[in-house]
């Protein structure tokens, strides 16, 4: 079984679509919403390969 994730499905939406479309720095975007930064930056990276594949 897959451990629980740590963020809701919303908010890495959210966070994604922001970086996506205000061109914010990933940094920021992640401590406003008080997400690591590399966390959202992986989640970024894979937003992009599901548009590009899917």
């Amino acid at each position: 079984m897959p451990a629980p994730r740590k963020y809701p499905d919303e908010l890495r939406e959210r966070a994604v679509r922001e970086i996506h479309t205000t061109g914010r720095l990933i940094a920021h975007v992640a401590k406003d919403l008080g997400i690591h930064k590399e966390a959202l930056r992986g989640w970024g990276r894979q937003a992009e390969a599901n548009a590009t594949t899917g």
